[in-house]
């Protein structure tokens, strides 16, 4: 294989694999505009549930947003607490759905 050649195949492996790294976006990460509504959704459901439930079991729960889907997790002290935080996060405007991994405190 000549020198030109061996230049010519290098310079079209580079250009393949320029064109691989261009494709789409994995499903996995967000653009700017996503990440920011997701942070301004998860502010949302704090305040929701902070309002609903109070600022104490608001406190206690952890909120994810990822594409507008909401996780919560963390503690409540009744079933009661957990049912009303996921109905508070379910209306707020934006969001999708919401996966309640919110366990209630043991008694013990």
């Amino acid at each position: 294989m000549t020198h030109l050649s061996r230049r010519k195949a290098l310079s079209v492996l580079a250009a393949l694999a320029l064109a691989a790294c261009a494709g789409k976006a994995p499903e996995t990460s967000r653009t700017t505009g996503e990440f920011s509504n997701d942070a301004a959704l998860t502010a949302k459901v704090k305040s929701a549930i902070a309002t609903d439930v109070g600022a104490r079991t608001a406190a206690a729960i952890n909120i994810e947003t990822y594409r507008g889907v909401v996780q919560l997790t963390g503690f409540a002290d009744s079933p009661d607490q957990a049912a009303r935080a996921e109905a508070a996060a379910k209306k707020v405007d934006g969001v999708r759905s919401v996966k309640n991994d919110v366990r209630v405190k043991s008694t013990s």
